[in-house]
């Protein structure tokens, strides 16, 4: 339902209907600031600014005919007005209309964008406080490496989507920018007063210099963010995914009553949020592509960046806004399993521990090499343990890398009993989350 909503909410800015309420904005903006400059009366301004509709309907069956959208539009508002319309849309260009006024949509769509991405980082935020000692194995490679805490990867999501919400703020600088300049971009049929005033009306930056379109690096600089944005929530969903796989099943993805995993297969509970999330981003992805190609346009303009636009400008925006608000449902909803996250831990007969006791030595006088010979042969003799069957603890819950390790004569004659049990304390890795932590949530 709030997926539905959200989207909804999204889409709304990209209708036909507010597109050209987009174009009648920015040209109303323009009446006022041509008032304000003393070229427009006050009286036929009002009447602008009062009288002043269009039809969507009416605009298609004026487009059948002329072939061009702009003009369509303005034909439409000016049957909506008498002898004032000669002052509509004059001394622009289609395009200080149509660009100026899909700032306004990126801009408004960007902002809702950015609040998605606060929501997350607040669910975020949450399970990574509930579980900031939860202990989980770290895995590189895929296999396994040291303890961690499964806060900690949260937290790292966390910061990862901080630098994503900065992107994004300076993105909207970079886009939420207009231009009234003209059919070349050379104000010489309006002064650069017009489109200072007018941009200031709309909450827009006027461009620095333009020719006859806003310089499409500005689009990619944006599609280029959503793109990073998708990527890092795919990463995120990717690694949910591993954790619901059955021969791990440290997380998963909510299951609701009543709801079914497969047609065949009534005990199945699959990760199909996240896979769908996965999808998304892909497509997301994608349209960082057009966008780029569309930087290099002809001289002053061509229109061969306009279709493309068409199609990933809302798509992009409403895709990122639905797979966000589905994110955030799986991580404030995601199932967590600490007893499976321990049992995992002791798969590998306390192997993860071997850095520790790596460490150690050296300390005792013992060079890196002949350390890492030490602690790797009893690794393996774990590794091929493992493999005969042998159980990871002993009845006592003893690891089996502690038990080949207390064995091992070269190694006891180094540190004794004492110090390599301590090897073995859990503590030991969890030391500074704290400190990790209050640099990554510093409010």
């Amino acid at each position: 339902m709030v997926e539905r909503y959200a989207r909804k909410i999204m889409s709304d800015k990209w209708t036909m209907q507010a597109k050209y309420q987009a174009w009648l904005d920015v040209e109303k903006a323009v009446v006022v600031a041509w008032n304000r400059l003393g070229l427009i009366p006050d009286e036929d301004a009002q009447k602008i600014l009062k009288n002043a509709t269009f039809s969507v309907e009416r605009i298609d069956e004026i487009e059948a005919k002329t072939k061009h959208d702009l003009i369509a539009f303005t034909t439409s508002v000016s049957e909506s007005l008498g002898a004032e319309s000669r002052w509509f849309h004059y001394g622009m260009t289609s395009s200080d209309t149509v660009d100026t006024a899909v700032a306004l949509q990126m801009r408004d769509s960007l902002s809702l964008i950015i609040e998605d991405v606060r929501k997350v980082m607040e669910s975020i935020k949450v399970r990574a406080m509930e579980h900031k000692m939860t202990l989980i194995v770290g895995r590189s490679h895929g296999i396994h490496g040291e303890p961690i805490t499964f806060g900690l990867v949260l937290a790292v999501w966390y910061d990862e989507m901080a630098r994503h919400l900065q992107h994004l703020e300076e993105t909207m600088k970079v886009i939420a920018v207009g231009q009234v300049s003209g059919a070349m971009g050379n104000f010489a049929h309006a002064p650069l007063e017009l489109e200072e005033y007018a941009c200031e009306a709309l909450g827009l930056s006027p461009a620095p210099a333009s020719n006859q379109v806003i310089q499409r690096d500005r689009y990619a600089r944006l599609a280029t963010a959503l793109a990073l944005l998708a990527s890092s929530i795919e990463k995120f969903a990717v690694q949910i995914r591993h954790w619901q796989r059955t021969e791990v099943y440290e997380a998963e993805e909510y299951f609701s009553e009543g709801q079914k995993g497969s047609s065949a297969m009534p005990h199945k509970r699959n990760p199909i949020l996240t896979e769908n999330i996965t999808g998304l981003a892909r497509i997301i992805r994608a349209y960082a592509v057009p966008a780029m190609e569309n930087v290099a346009l002809w001289h002053e303009r061509d229109i061969s960046h306009s279709s493309t636009e068409r199609f990933w400008l809302p798509d992009a925006f409403i895709t990122t806004d639905f797979m966000l608000n589905r994110f955030e449902g799986v991580i404030s909803k995601l199932l967590v399993y600490p007893k499976n996250m321990m049992k995992n831990l002791n798969l590998t007969g306390g192997l993860v521990f071997s850095q520790r006791v790596l460490l150690e030595l050296p300390l005792q006088g013992v060079s890196r090499e002949d350390a890492y010979i030490i602690v790797q042969r009893n690794a393996m003799k774990v590794w091929e343990s493992l493999q005969q069957g042998k159980p990871a603890l002993n009845e006592k819950g003893e690891s089996l890398y502690l038990q080949y390790l207390l064995a091992d004569e070269e190694l006891f004659a180094k540190l004794g009993e004492e110090k390599i049990r301590a090897c073995f304390d859990y503590s030991y890795y969890t030391k500074n989350v704290d400190k990790v932590f209050a640099r990554v949530f510093k409010h």
